[in-house]
Order: C-alpha cells, then structure tokens, then sequence
C-alpha cells in the first residue's frame, strides 16, 4: 500500500462529506419517527447482508441490553428484522426492510439531493465507476472491520 493512494482517501472522503452533508435535528417527530441515535443504528446494516447484533453492539461500544430495545422498537416500526443467524441460532441477524432502507436514506447525514447533484456533475459512466469505487472500498471495510482487532475509544 502506498502513502500516496491513503493521502487520497484521506482528502477525497471529507470533500464528499462536506460537499453532501447537512446539518439538521432529527427527533421522532418525523415521517419515520427516527432519532438520530436510530438513523445510526440503520446505517450499519443492509438489506441483503445480515449484521451480528452483538457486533454491531460491539462496533458501536455499546451493551448488547442497550442496543436490544432500540432493536425492538425499529423492529415494531417495521424498518428491520432480527432472525436467528444461520449458523448459529443463538445469534441474531439484522437486516434493513425496504421501509428501513427508505428510512435510512431519508435521515442519512447526507442528504439524497446533495449526492444526487454531485453524481449529476458526471457522465453516467463516471457515476457507475463512481459508485462501483465506493462500494469496493466499503466492502473492503466491513471485511477489515470483521478482522481487525477491536478499536479502542477515546
């Protein structure tokens, strides 16, 4: 790996974040009833991919307890299930429903119109390899993050 490629995810990450994010106050007074604490919980999962809760607990530094109820409660609003993992039942998967993904989208620290703009800036081409860049470098995150040793917070 070279300096030079990681000085460039370094530069290029915050100018996608400062060009698309948006500040705003999330309560549960909107369309999904989402805090910003639940837009948080949803980001982190997907709707093919199963995410462990207890690593998500894990990832998010919190006790699984505490994550438990949030869980349900997104679980009760229809924006995630939780199942029983394949290879062991005694874990739980949690996947994003359609409405989740909705939900997700619409309180997302970037907001859809910011991006939508920015991809516009580009031939469709562009915005293909893009996006197929950002969703390599994602999924090498999670399998680096299922990997790596646990971070510690300051």
């Amino acid at each position: 790996m070279t300096a030079p490629l990681v000085r460039a995810v370094q530069r290029a990450y915050p100018q996608i974040y400062l060009a698309c994010h948006v500040d705003h106050v999330r309560t549960r007074s909107n369309r999904h009833h989402l805090s910003a604490h639940d837009s948080t919980l949803l980001v982190h999962l997907d709707e093919q991919r199963g995410t462990l809760a207890g690593d998500l607990a894990r990832h998010l530094g919190v006790a699984a307890s505490t994550l438990s109820a949030s869980l349900a409660r997104l679980e009760r609003l229809g924006h995630l299930t939780r199942t029983p993992a394949r290879r062991d039942r005694r874990r739980i998967e949690l996947r994003l429903t359609p409405q989740g993904a909705e939900a997700m989208a619409d309180t997302s620290v970037l907001d859809r119109r910011r991006v939508a703009a920015v991809l516009g800036q580009l031939s469709p081409r562009e915005q293909r390899r893009a996006v197929a860049g950002l969703a390599l470098l994602a999924r090498a995150a999670l399998e680096f993050q299922a990997r790596a040793p646990r971070r510690k917070r300051w």
